[in-house]
């Protein structure tokens, strides 16, 4: 008996991939129920694809049954899109295709719906490109979204019936099928209503499509700045209140993609990027809660399963606001993605047989009743434990203390009743030898750094503070534009008025400061600030670490912002240095930097330029205890 969902596709010949996809394709498009994954299906069609490239089932164009009053013959043929995996994908595509480096794109979402043509008053879907179904008795339910435009279908526009996601979570939740039941997914919801006769009911409940046009989000992007800007766009499309599968990248010039011509399945002057490259499947199994600084995030536990050359068994749920969004729970299917070098993460889950809620209202660590705060669940206990070693260990990291880890804050908390980042400041030599792991030398290393994060940056003090939304980066803005006496003396009112600061984080701003105001002046005491303000117009040289080395990328990167460079994670004609274990280790980022004819410096090297030269030298080990503390 065929396993239809927990299959092993690499032993599985033409027949049986064959006899899988006319499984699912009939399951989904005719019965409209989803036993696996887009990414799952995905990767049945390029298993078959690789073996048998023609075959019928490849190159289809499927769409779902619908409720028809007739065909509709298409004036322009609606094709479907060849597919990509990667990025690698995409820029092998545009290479074959632009004139010029200069050649323009333009990046859109590829929604996740029913594709739709309306013309001479008639709303059609694709069918097979060139035949479509007449749906236009579905008119009084959706409505159209394109440029400058909201409302109902009332001009010639080419687009995707779907559910927005706000729709869906605020509709939705109380609008029942034929069975008394609700929709689980969006997707699903569309294809049950256009399957619908009569829609009479749907119009009772307030049920409502959206038919968004292909036209009106789309970004153009030349190709020399593609793999450049990739990543953001991904990331911008990931967040549009829209069901997608993947975005479509096409030649803007329509003359010259037209000239381009099409294949019997798709246009050659477009593509289609799938997420399921960057996507794979899996079983919940446990969901752990961990401490964050201000909130419990939510780590699923899943079975082991490949992505990008890593093995993946961890993943994250963001916040409990999420978990409830998708309706996730233990026992479920899982859809895993992990774009670039991101943290994985889920992004949809498929209902198991059994399952279990995995929210919880209690803290595991004081059990103290946990609250909600927007989308995050938190602890409310000041005197939480596990709360304050998170915001103490982010307020070192900010600081520029690398070398002290989370474990390390946690036996100076636990023997030594370290509570603030002042009282780390205050820490002796004999303090430190008391926790264990700790002999004479690494002590005195550990002491060397604290007292070369006394000299420090405005920002840096700033961010350690750990309010709400202000990290580094907009530390650095604010205090490029004040002090951080001005800013303490500031209303919440004048605090909107800065760059990037908004009410909501302005009144976070403010409230802390005033909250906060003992410690800081007990923390200030302690440093050697050096001002920001007035140092916003002038360009730090930029700074870029490739490849392994002896501590976390993160620890070079705070040691490199702290001598005055800027650091970025990827290799521009802008970057001023990369640095490397070993120059001539060979890589990507290497050959291209080489390229462009940037700097490339040895770690070593690097590290004896940017050398110390205040930090005290190491205390002789035989007069060690005498010493004391290097202070």
């Amino acid at each position: 008996m065929t396993d239809w969902i927990n299959f092993d596709i690499s032993k599985l010949d033409e027949q049986g991939l064959v006899k899988l996809i006319m499984h699912h394709n009939e399951a989904y498009w005719k019965k409209g129920i989803l036993e696996i994954s887009d990414e799952r299906y995905d990767e049945i069609i390029r298993a078959l694809e690789k073996i048998n490239p023609d075959h019928s089932l490849v190159i289809a164009i499927n769409t779902p049954q619908v409720s028809s009053e007739g065909k509709v013959s298409h004036e322009k043929a609606m094709l479907s899109l060849n597919k990509a995996y990667s990025f690698e994908d995409i820029d092998s595509w545009a290479k074959k295709n632009k004139r010029s480096d200069n050649e323009l794109y333009l990046v859109e979402p590829k929604y996740d719906g029913i594709s739709a043509n309306y013309a001479n008053n008639i709303l059609a879907t694709r069918g097979n490109g060139e035949v479509g179904e007449n749906i236009s008795s579905k008119l009084p339910l959706i409505e159209l979204e394109t440029t400058d435009y909201s409302g109902p279908v009332d001009r010639a526009v080419r687009g995707e019936i779907l559910i927005r996601d706000d729709d869906f979570k605020n509709l939705y939740s109380t609008i029942n099928k034929k069975n008394g039941g609700t929709y689980k997914n969006s997707r699903n919801a569309v294809g049950g209503i256009m399957g619908l006769l009569d829609i009479s009911d749907m119009q009772r409940q307030n049920a409502k499509l959206t038919l968004v046009d292909y036209e009106m989000i789309s970004y153009p992007v030349k190709y020399c700045e593609l793999e450049k800007c990739w990543a953001k766009l991904v990331e911008k499309i990931e967040k549009l209140p829209y069901p997608m599968d993947g975005i479509v990248i096409k030649l803007a010039d329509e003359v010259y993609s037209e000239e381009l011509g099409n294949t019997a399945h798709h246009p050659r002057g477009q593509i289609a990027f799938k997420f399921s490259g960057i996507r794979k499947e899996s079983l919940l199994k446990e969901v752990q809660w961990s401490f964050g600084k201000n909130c419990l995030t939510p780590v699923a536990e899943i079975e082991p399963v490949e992505l990008g050359g890593v093995t993946i068994r961890h993943a994250s749920l963001h916040n409990a606001q999420n978990i409830i969004d998708k309706d996730i729970q233990i026992g479920d299917r899982v859809v895993i993605e992990r774009a670039g070098d991101v943290i994985p993460y889920i992004v949809s889950a498929i209902p198991g047989e059994k399952r279990k809620n995995v929210l919880i209202d209690i803290c595991p660590n004081c059990e103290t009743s946990l609250v909600r705060k927007g989308p995050e669940l938190c602890c409310p206990n000041p005197d939480c434990s596990a709360t304050r070693l998170k915001l103490l260990t982010a307020a070192v990291k900010n600081i520029g203390i690398d070398r002290l880890g989370e474990p390390n804050i946690q036996k100076m908390m636990t023997h030594l009743e370290v509570m603030t980042l002042k009282d780390i400041f205050d820490l002796t030599l004999p303090d430190i030898l008391k926790l264990e792991g700790f002999k004479a030398k690494s002590a005195t290393n550990l002491l060397k750094e604290i007292a070369a994060a006394r000299n420090v940056a405005d920002y840096q003090v700033l961010s350690a503070l750990n309010i709400p939304n202000v990290g580094a980066n907009i530390a650095k803005k604010i205090m490029n534009e004040y002090t951080l006496g001005e800013l303490r003396k500031m209303t919440d009112e004048e605090m909107e008025n800065i760059n990037t600061i908004g009410p909501e984080r302005a009144r976070a701003l403010h409230d802390q400061l005033a909250e906060q105001n003992d410690f800081i002046d007990e923390l200030i005491s302690a440093l050697q600030i050096k001002e920001s303000k007035g140092q916003g117009g002038t360009a730090l040289p930029t700074i870029c670490f490739t490849g392994k080395m002896p501590e976390k990328r993160s620890f070079y990167e705070s040691l490199a912002e702290q001598k005055g460079y800027e650091a970025t994670s990827a290799v521009t004609k802008d970057l001023s240095l990369l640095v490397a274990l070993d120059p001539n280790g060979g890589g990507g980022k290497l050959s291209k930097a080489e390229k462009l004819g940037i700097e490339i410096m040895a770690l070593n090297d690097w590290l004896e330029k940017i050398k110390e030269h205040d930090i005290p030298e190491e205390v002789p080990e035989n007069n060690i205890f005498e010493q004391g503390t290097l202070f």
